[in-house]
């Protein structure tokens, strides 16, 4: 039976949601506990790959298990074996064909940054020495929603087949007097999407560009016009959606 796996990670000490050859993976970590509660390989893909060190507060996965399979009691399980950074929320039975990364019609994601020294803050939110403009920030983001290729915030050398995404919101809300988190919903990423993005929208932050100068960088193609991406330890995914016919068991 087809079932999603609803899960969270802190992604510190991973290479990445993603298997790799050298390094240790979530997808690795959950394929192999429940290998080893199941006492047989079990595949399992995910809603996204988000790279090494980006955070999920919400990761779905789907993987096929034996009929009759208590759910409840393999969460339990599994939440036992795994490593601490990892856990999981749920595990419920989908539509056969529900797929955790196709069938997914938006993904969700939070950028931290803060400006004043905080010992609970340093890993999973990017400190600025200045407070960057915000508003001319959320000026720039407002914006996104107008575009669809983003050539300019994507990772060269992908297997990705096309850049084009829709973008359905983007805005900067301040959390306290030094704290501010960046939200973004669209129905796909690319690889380093939102940590080129971010880092653009600090260059408007910093008065390097104006809103102009952040049209023509989207609007050139070219990943080199864009700005840097910000470092990973900012970043989580935080929402997957599906429609309920993905979530409904066929019967």
């Amino acid at each position: 039976m087809r079932c999603f796996i609803y899960l969270s990670y802190d992604g510190a000490p991973f290479c990445g949601w993603q298997v790799q050859p050298n390094g240790r993976s979530v997808q690795g970590e959950l394929q192999r506990a429940l290998a080893l509660l199941l006492r047989s390989d079990v595949a399992v893909t995910g809603a996204g790959r988000t790279d090494a060190g980006v955070h999920a507060r919400l990761m779905v996965a789907h993987c096929d298990l034996p009929e009759g399979t208590d759910l409840g009691q393999l969460c339990y399980r599994l939440n036992g074996i795994l490593p601490h950074e990892i856990a999981v929320e749920r595990i419920r039975q989908v539509a056969d064909d529900a797929h955790a990364r196709f069938s997914a019609t938006s993904r969700t994601y939070h950028y931290y940054i803060h400006t004043a020294k905080s010992p609970f803050l340093r890993e999973y939110s990017w400190r600025l020495v200045h407070r960057p403009d915000i508003a001319a920030m959320n000026e720039a983001a407002a914006v996104l929603s107008e575009y669809t290729d983003f050539t300019s915030f994507s990772k060269v050398n992908t297997d990705t087949k096309t850049n084009i995404c829709h973008i359905c919101y983007a805005r900067w809300e301040q959390l306290g007097p030094h704290e501010w988190r960046f939200e973004i919903q669209a129905d796909r990423f690319l690889r380093n999407m939102v940590r080129a993005i971010v880092g653009t929208l600090m260059l408007v932050g910093r008065h390097d560009i104006d809103l102009a100068g952040f049209r023509r960088i989207i609007e050139a193609r070219d990943r080199c016009a864009a700005g840097e991406s910000v470092p990973a330890r900012g970043l989580f995914l935080v929402d997957v959606g599906y429609e309920d016919a993905t979530l409904a068991v066929n019967r």
